[in-house]
């Protein structure tokens, strides 16, 4: 596929040119319908809500607040009402806006003036719901509202359609994060060519991706956060995949590979890896399903189906791209180089080396530090508490945070997240008084019944976010509504927050043990090995930790917040374990299958579980780090969404990212796979002869093993340093092309050492000395001896393509 791709390149980028506009067109033709379907069955918030549609059949549209306040006098004063009233009527008349209910419209209004007269507010119900409202309207309705400001007169306004109009332009974020990912891939590749690749993948697989969800959002319910969520995941894993193919297809040209060859080479190695990638991170968003929230089955089919898109764009359109620049991908000055010195050797050198080294030579003090580090990072996941934000949460300059803080100063601070007791039998005087005499309500207030159901508006002396606010709710629900007798149910945002809450944690270990035991599965089937699926799962559940714990100090406790610009602290979003958790996995696994893969890949030709690992991460710890590095600030420009669940969302993956390719994947893992020696790759046989195979790295070209025909050979030489001198004590290993040791013997004092060929074929000669690094290559021996002399430096590997 991949050279048919490179071949038929013209081909392959008009078809995906025409399928992102044929795509774009349609959706902006046919428009949006997102739809925010939340439902939680069996819950009393639910049954309340479902009381309530029975008595009022006819649900208005998305209710939003003027709210105003004078430093001097009252807001009934004739100056302060003859700026006000005028404005209200303005927005009154508007088309779009249903009504206004203002708190000068006789007694009925007095209730929305507070105690001390220096605070009212005004309802606009608009005909339409938040999402529907035009922003042209909302805007007039904020500049009108605005306009009656003056000195010592304070407006402000709040609720969801006004928060639309504040949040920053769309595709800020998206710019932003691809800008920064644009600096790291330059710095990375030193090619702007280079750089462009791995942007215009992702740009096509997102494209394709947003406005394929755009059009399913007609067929299906699919709520608004999901095009966000995926525009997140598809820009950090369609550049991250592209990244790993490119990589090693400019490493395949400077070794002298032709450029075909090199793309083909690359997709069939990295490119295997980029599918299997992408299918570990679908089974992590596919496990949201377990949960049973109708409103993330969207959120699934939207992210997952830009993924899938993503990995296609990488294995499809990326070689097609890659035939278009030829050696161009390459640098100026590398290209230079190549012309002038030819081919350079495969080899590691640098700080991913010399890391690499450090790592094998003391791993347990590196495994405990990291361990020690990420235990720290966790502790603070201990007082996590879910819930949901609101306004309060927002920036302290937004109007809607001004608002929320106003109408809390005025009428108290449960104002802003009132409860709904919805009974339909049973004594309901009893029930109010009951209600009036408990603890924590501030005021009460029935309204008429309709349909014999009567709703009864309480709100409490704490804010919707308080743990005093949850305590109450229990209270009326285990103790003041069967004492009354009634049959009630406590309904409203904030019950809908908490019995959200509710529900995803106790469906949380479902959910968690649903993707580890898939993504074990799968690791058990490409690596047929038992513990390196059990050594992910376990450093995912380590990062999992840690990453909360980083949400929990930010957000929670409110560490940072204004250096962030992120509002007000509160409780985590309780819908944000669920996506972050699938997101987190998914990414886990793929710098597990990237780096484990490349060991896997060294052990299949060597047997030599050192060298595996040191080779797997001096070769792909630069590319793990630079991928992590622009997955971060992907996700870290989503603090300029405008949304706070999107906010939260970015920081927290940016954190998990970060430690867990920086601290995991460079430190831990290959740590602890030292440790563990040989049995990382240890499989029951039983358990080999069942499982299906599925390898992540391609078959080797079919190469016959060596036989007794054909008279026996050596290959030998000397095993010298740089400067020339003899490396005594050097380790000579000679491999079967399969990875069975035919020979091994120690380098004399001269460097000298001679291994024994039974026949001649094709071989890997490895060779390595503790205080130096190591060399491997192929060779090819005919029918007499083989001369082959090999330098050692100290801190640099090379490896086995």
């Amino acid at each position: 596929m991949a050279r048919w791709c490179y071949r038929h390149r013209l081909v392959v980028l008009l078809l995906w040119v025409g399928a992102l506009f044929g795509l774009g067109f349609s959706a902006s033709t046919a428009g949006t319908d997102y739809a925010n379907v939340f439902s939680l069955p069996n819950t009393d918030s639910k049954r309340a809500y479902d009381l309530m549609e029975k008595a009022f059949p006819d649900s208005a549209g998305d209710t939003d607040t003027v709210v105003w306040k004078v430093d001097e006098g009252t807001v009934r004063d004739r100056a302060v009402r003859s700026r006000i009233q005028p404005a209200l009527d303005e927005i009154a008349g508007m088309k779009g806006v249903g009504g206004v209910t203002s708190p000068y419209a006789g007694d009925q209004g007095a209730a929305q003036i507070s105690r001390d007269g220096r605070i009212a507010y005004a309802q606009i119900t608009f005909a339409d719901q938040a999402n529907a409202v035009p922003k042209e309207l909302v805007q007039d309705v904020v500049d009108t509202a605005q306009d009656a400001e003056r000195d010592g007169l304070q407006v402000e306004l709040g609720g969801q359609a006004i928060q639309r109009v504040q949040e920053p332009p769309t595709g800020l974020a998206e710019m932003v994060g691809i800008v920064a990912a644009a600096v790291v891939l330059f710095l990375a590749f030193g090619s702007l060519f280079a750089m462009l690749l791995p942007i215009g993948v992702a740009i096509f697989g997102v494209g394709t991706g947003m406005f394929s969800t755009q059009l399913l959002s007609h067929v299906t319910d699919i709520p608004d956060l999901a095009p966000l969520l995926a525009t997140l995941i598809g820009l950090g894993v369609g550049i991250d995949y592209a990244l790993f193919i490119v990589t090693r297809h400019r490493r395949g040209i400077l070794r002298g590979v032709d450029p075909e060859e090199s793309a083909v080479t690359a997709l069939n190695t990295s490119g295997r890896a980029v599918l299997f990638a992408g299918g570990t991170v679908c089974i992590a968003l596919a496990g949201m399903l377990v949960t049973n929230l109708r409103f993330l089955d969207g959120v699934v089919i939207g992210t997952s189906l830009t993924v899938v898109l993503s990995v296609l764009a990488a294995v499809t359109l990326l070689p097609a791209l890659l035939g278009l620049l030829g050696t161009r991908v390459l640098s100026r000055r590398q290209r230079r180089r190549l012309a002038a010195r030819g081919p350079e050797p495969e080899r590691a050198s640098g700080l991913a080396a010399r890391w690499s080294a450090g790592v094998q030579k003391r791993p347990r003090r590196i495994a405990a530090l990291a361990v020690v580090a990420m235990a720290v990072l966790a502790l603070p996941v201990l007082s996590l508490r879910l819930g949901a934000t609101d306004q309060g949460n927002d920036d302290a300059a937004t109007t809607t945070r001004k608002a929320y803080d106003l109408l809390a100063e005025g009428f108290g601070p449960g104002f802003n997240g009132p409860l709904q007791v919805v009974t339909d039998g049973g004594d309901t005087a009893t029930l109010v008084k009951g209600i009036q005499d408990t603890a924590g309500v501030a005021r009460v207030a029935p309204l008429p019944p309709a349909e014999g159901v009567t709703v009864i508006q309480v709100v409490p002396t704490t804010s919707p976010q308080s743990v005093e606010t949850d305590r109450l709710i229990d209270t009326l629900r285990d103790e003041v509504i069967p004492r009354a007798g009634a049959e009630a149910h406590v309904g409203g945002v904030t019950a809908v927050s908490k019995d959200f809450a509710s529900v995803t944690g106790d469906r949380l270990p479902l959910f968690i043990a649903t993707i580890i035991g898939l993504g074990f599965l799968l690791l058990l089937v490409a690596f047929r090995s038992l513990v390196v699926p059990l050594t992910a799962a376990v450093m995912n559940l380590i990062a999992a930790a840690a990453s909360f714990g980083v949400l929990v100090a930010i957000f929670q406790w409110g560490w940072g917040l204004d250096l962030l610009g992120l509002g007000k602290e509160g409780p985590i979003n309780a819908f944000l374990p669920v996506i972050m958790l699938s997101l987190l996995f998914g990414l886990s696994m793929d710098y597990q299958v990237f780096l484990v893969s490349r060991m896997h890949e060294e052990w299949v030709h060597t047997k030599d579980n050192a060298r595996a690992v040191r080779v797997g991460l001096a070769e792909t710890s630069r590319v793990i780090n630079s991928a992590a590095l622009i997955m971060v600030c992907v996700f870290l420009a989503f603090v300029l969404s405008g949304d706070s669940g999107a906010a939260m969302a970015g920081v927290g993956l940016a954190a998990a990212v970060a430690l867990d390719a920086f601290v995991l994947r460079t430190a831990l893992v290959p740590a602890a796979m030292h440790l563990l020696g040989n049995s990382n790759w240890w499989l029951p046989g039983w358990l080999d002869k069942r499982l299906p195979h599925l390898a992540v790295e391609p078959k080797e070209e079919s190469v016959e093993e060596p036989g007794v025909e054909g008279g026996a050979s050596a290959v030998h030489g000397f095993v010298r340093t740089a400067d020339g001198e003899p490396v005594a004590g050097a380790a000579v290993t000679l491999l079967s092309n399969g990875g069975r040791q035919l020979d091994r013997v120690t380098s004399l004092a001269d460097g000298s050492y001679i291994v024994s060929v039974p026949a001649p074929g094709r071989y890997l000669v490895a060779i390595s000395e503790e205080s130096y690094g190591s060399r491997a290559r192929h060779v090819t021996v005919t029918d007499g001896p083989l001369v082959y002399d090999v330098e050692l430096v100290e801190g640099e590997v090379d490896a086995v393509n």
